[in-house]
């Protein structure tokens, strides 16, 4: 499986982006898709999850509200939609896949996921 994950830029606080995430190489209705990031000295944490064909999701409670995850299998592309961004928001945006048997208690659970991509930055000024 590979990941890209492209839309990442500079703006400012309150302001909005879009992420993409482009999956090849495998069926992207068979995994679990997430959004994680890292911030500067920080370790990778979770940001939001989507199931695999019934869309339901699940969110970091730092981005409840602001931030929507959402698929297109046919396209087989993922998105992150990033509203009212803050600058504690600044860090590299990473999409990865699970295997295809994650359980949705363990959706959130960043060893669960094993193809990783490069990630794209988003930079948040104040």
């Amino acid at each position: 499986v590979q990941l890209q994950a492209s839309g990442g830029g500079l703006v400012q606080a309150g302001g909005s982006l879009r992420l993409s995430c482009a999956v090849s190489g495998r069926t992207l209705s068979r995994h679990l898709m997430g959004w994680f990031r890292q911030a500067p000295g920080k370790e990778r944490e979770f940001v939001a999850v989507i199931r695999r064909n019934s869309g339901s999701t699940s969110y970091a409670d730092s981005v409840k509200g602001r931030f929507t995850i959402s698929r297109d299998n046919a396209k087989n592309t993922v998105y992150l939609q990033m509203n009212s961004l803050e600058p504690e928001d600044t860090a590299v945006y990473y999409c990865p896949a699970d295997l295809g048997s994650t359980i949705w208690s363990e959706a959130t659970n960043i060893a669960r996921y094993n193809y990783w991509g490069q990630g794209t930055l988003v930079t948040v000024s104040s």
